[in-house]
């Protein structure tokens, strides 16, 4: 569970499949140039940063992942956080929360909580993925519109509105390169697959930009000379009641690293037909976020997309991941100069691309069409996205979807009498079936009901309305829990309640057919000293002789000389 696919893979490794890797690295390692440069922009912070993360987090996670084919490092999942965490605390809490965030994605695997993404709603996925999506389309206008403004407003409709006010500053000229660059990454996948359209963009427009000396702005203009060296690692140094401010961002980070990068391997999977082990991929994004931000990155995670690229580029073990790295590195080690002569119109071409990818809007469409709960949490989360904040999206949406997700199941809890069906004359045909409809003989003064499906906080109001409306009280009351799987605290308290109201009107209760986990819970509670363990019967046959005996026991029995009725 805990053992690195890296050392998997190499049991069995040969020349041929090495070649392979080397091969996908490579081509991975230029695909994510831009993507790191690009998506560091966009997150408020300096180009470099974008590098340090794919090299650092893009290199553990490769060594140390679950899975055979994941790429990691920075992506646009993370733009629209890390851009506020830098607004609010800088840069020195963006690198403590990255911090925080690892710490709690190795927790998370050591815990053994890879399964998680099976607890998240698709429709909360969807949602705040597709607003993450329209908040970074919207965030590349002012760079791919050539825009003479200030700093761009971090809020939404601020943004919108500014946009607005200067829309009379658009440069021809930077809008071209912008125009150009989107042609060439939506038709270069037409003349070849080999050669990444996103570079090819960034090496045509670069080109024009620099020999015609084109007033553009560049990567270089606004951010200056890229440093051709990793930085020397760095821990902020914060008080306490800062990292508590922080809290609630880290969480943010871990929760949307986790989902992002076990979306990724479940993807792999599908492609390569494996099986990515979830609770050590959680454990190398922890080490990859403790140790990017140190060495100047910021949040890293799986990147679909570099991922899908990898496999179809032949990689199929994590040595290609490690070739990325490495091609990167060599990349900002020898090359960094030049990349700052990119015009920012490039990179904003490129996000767009992105954007749209990102925003599954075809998912988007039909997760309306679905129930009315799943599109209270597709809409919540996606405009929460938007206009307010992704943390609180992420935490409206996950409880909301908790509650409508409850609500549904106490819908499908019910509580009913049983005791007329029973009696019916009509016998089952399967002379087999010893629990069929009519084969119980129910003495009168006996009421048997049942219930259906998890008996939690939910359904316990429903539990104790049903048998509140019993209009004669019974001697005996059966209650029936062969199809109850789950029986929580609360449900215990409202049985514990109709026990209490039976015995004070001389009732006798008694449980039957229960499972194992509603009788462990009955075991371990008060709720069985009161009933008795005698009132706990196997099957409703037992509980029916039970019923018997205590009204026997009551009936009087007649005096010495009373003549008998014939």
């Amino acid at each position: 569970m805990f053992t690195p696919k890296l050392v998997t893979t190499l049991r069995s490794y040969d020349r041929e499949q090495f070649s392979a890797d080397v091969t996908a690295g490579i081509i991975v390692g230029i695909v994510a140039l831009p993507l790191a440069i690009a998506f560091a922009i966009a997150s408020g912070v300096t180009p470099e940063r974008g590098l340090y993360t794919a090299i650092v987090a893009g290199f553990l996670i490769s060594v140390l992942g679950g899975s055979r084919v994941q790429i990691g490092g920075p992506t646009g999942a993370f733009v629209v956080i890390v851009y506020g965490i830098v607004q609010q605390y800088g840069l020195a809490g963006l690198t403590a929360a990255t911090l925080m965030a690892g710490v709690m994605l190795v927790a998370m695997g050591l815990a053994r909580l890879g399964t998680i993404i099976k607890f998240i709603p698709h429709p909360l996925i969807t949602g705040f993925t597709s607003g993450i999506a329209v908040i970074i389309f919207v965030g590349q206008l002012k760079d791919l519109f050539g825009l003479s403004m200030g700093p761009v407003p971090a809020d939404f409709v601020e943004k919108v509105v500014a946009y607005g006010e200067h829309a009379g500053t658009i440069n021809a000229q930077a809008l071209a390169i912008g125009i150009a660059s989107l042609a060439i990454v939506l038709w270069w996948p037409k003349v070849s697959r080999r050669i990444p359209s996103p570079f090819v963009a960034l090496v045509v427009t670069t080109a024009l930009v620099t020999l015609m000396d084109l007033p553009v702005e560049t990567v270089g203009s606004r951010f200056g000379t890229l440093p051709s060296s990793l930085p020397h690692p760095v821990v902020p140094h914060l008080s306490f009641a800062e990292l508590q401010r922080l809290v609630s961002p880290a969480f943010t980070i871990a929760l949307l690293g986790a989902i992002e990068s076990l979306l990724s391997a479940v993807v792999a999977d599908g492609m390569i037909g494996t099986r990515h082990r979830s609770n050590m991929e959680l454990v190398a994004q922890g080490i990859a976020n403790i140790a990017s931000p140190i060495f100047g990155g910021i949040p890293a995670t799986g990147a679909i997309a570099r991922t899908a690229t990898n496999v179809k580029s032949g990689g199929r073990t994590p040595v290609a991941g490690i070739v990325h790295a490495v091609v990167l590195l060599l990349i900002t080690l020898f090359f960094g100069k030049w990349a700052a002569l990119i015009p920012m119109a490039t990179l904003a071409a490129i996000l767009v691309v992105v954007a749209y990818q990102m925003s599954e809007w075809r998912t988007f469409r039909d997760e309306l069409r679905g129930p009315r709960s799943d599109i209270a949490v597709l809409l919540v989360s996606f405009f929460l996205t938007v206009l307010v904040d992704l943390t609180v999206a992420i935490e409206v949406g996950m409880v909301l979807a908790a509650f409508l997700f409850m609500h549904r199941m106490s819908e499908v809890t019910n509580v009913s009498a049983v005791t007329r069906e029973l009696r019916r004359e009509a016998a089952s045909d399967d002379e087999d079936d010893a629990h069929a409809m009519g084969t119980y003989d129910i003495p009168a003064g006996v009421e048997v009901y049942e219930v259906n499906g998890a008996f939690f906080f939910g359904a316990a109001e429903t539990f104790k309305d049903t048998l509140n409306k019993v209009g004669r009280k019974p001697l005996v009351l059966v209650v029936r829990m062969r199809n109850v799987s789950v029986l929580d605290a609360t449900a215990l308290r409202a049985l514990r309640d109709v026990v209490r109201r039976s015995h004070r009107d001389r009732t006798l209760v008694l449980i039957a057919e229960i499972h194992a986990q509603p009788l462990l819970a009955l075991e371990r509670s008060a709720l069985m000293e009161e009933l008795g363990p005698e009132s706990v019967c196997t099957t409703l046959d037992d509980a029916l002789v039970r019923a018997r005996d205590f009204l026997a026991a009551r009936t009087p029995t007649p005096p010495m000389g009373t003549p008998i009725a014939p």
